[in-house]
């Protein structure tokens, strides 16, 4: 189910470049990545208090996509693909991401390598293991610059949910 989420989530993102051109209420572009501020945060069927919890989400840092927004709220994508609303007090622009969700478990010894430059067949400083939530300073369009528990190298870009393919800030 996992690959069939990611798949949905990534034929959207391919076509987020371009879409963000979108704006939201907000101002800010829609789609776009941001990451749950707080440890415990309620994912609820609507945008308001009067709708029900669906979800809880129980690490901050987490990466999600916002989608649409309404008022203070913004509805949200994780990287399963499930969605939902959340008041956007919740929510921090810190980038964050996963690596390589869809590759959980297919077995021991399945990584996602972290290299010591934004490049193929540069050193490999780390194995990342997939699921695990990285801190994004930046990405080229193919690589992003990532921190995982205090090492700090390059993650493909198209490895990690978090960052749209072509996608490049600083």
């Amino acid at each position: 189910m996992i690959v069939a989420a990611c798949g949905i989530a990534l034929t959207g993102a391919t076509s987020a470049a371009n879409a963000q051109a979108a704006k939201g209420a907000s101002g800010l572009p829609l789609p776009r990545f941001v990451s749950l501020k707080s440890k415990s945060v309620n994912l609820r069927v609507g945008p308001s208090l009067d709708y029900a919890v669906a979800w809880r989400y129980m690490k901050s840092g987490l990466p999600v996509e916002i989608i649409q927004e309404y008022d203070n709220w913004r509805r949200i994508r994780d990287a399963e693909g499930t969605e939902g609303w959340v008041n956007q007090a919740l929510l921090s622009g810190d980038r964050t991401a996963v690596a390589a969700p869809w590759m959980r478990g297919k077995g021991e010894g399945v990584f996602v390598n972290m290299r010591r430059d934004a490049k193929e067949g540069s050193t490999i400083i780390a194995r990342v293991e997939p699921g695990a939530v990285v801190h994004v300073g930046e990405c080229t369009g193919q690589w992003c610059h990532v921190d995982a528990k205090g090492v700090d190298g390059w993650m493909s870009q198209d490895e990690i949910w978090g960052a749209y393919p072509g996608e490049a800030f600083k």
